[in-house]
C-alpha cells in the first residue's frame, strides 16, 4: 500500500490553531485570605504569624498569591498585583 493511499482523506497542510487569551483572570480567595493579604502587603516572618495564619499562607502559597522566600526561617510575602 502507497502511502498516498494512507494518507486519503487527511489534509496535505497542517491546520492552524488560534488559541484565546484571557486578558485578566482572578484567583478566588475567601475573606480570611483577603485580609490577611493586606497583612502581607509587606513581608513577614513566618514563625510571627498564629498557627491557622500559617495554614492559610501555605494555602496561599499553592495558589501562588504569596511568595516564601528562605529556608531555615522564611519571611512570606503577597504577590503584587497588575
Amino acid at each position: 500500500m502507497k502511502i498516498s493511499e494512507l494518507l486519503h482523506g487527511f489534509e496535505s497542510e497542517p491546520k492552524k490553531h488560534t488559541y484565546n487569551v484571557l486578558d485578566e483572570f482572578t484567583i478566588w480567595t475567601t475573606n480570611e485570605e483577603a485580609q490577611l493579604l493586606k497583612k502581607l502587603s509587606s513581608p513577614i516572618k513566618l514563625s510571627h504569624l498564629s498557627e491557622q495564619e500559617q495554614f492559610k499562607v501555605q494555602a496561599m502559597i499553592r495558589k501562588s498569591l504569596v511568595t516564601k522566600c528562605g529556608m531555615t526561617n522564611p519571611t512570606v510575602v503577597a504577590n503584587e498585583k497588575n
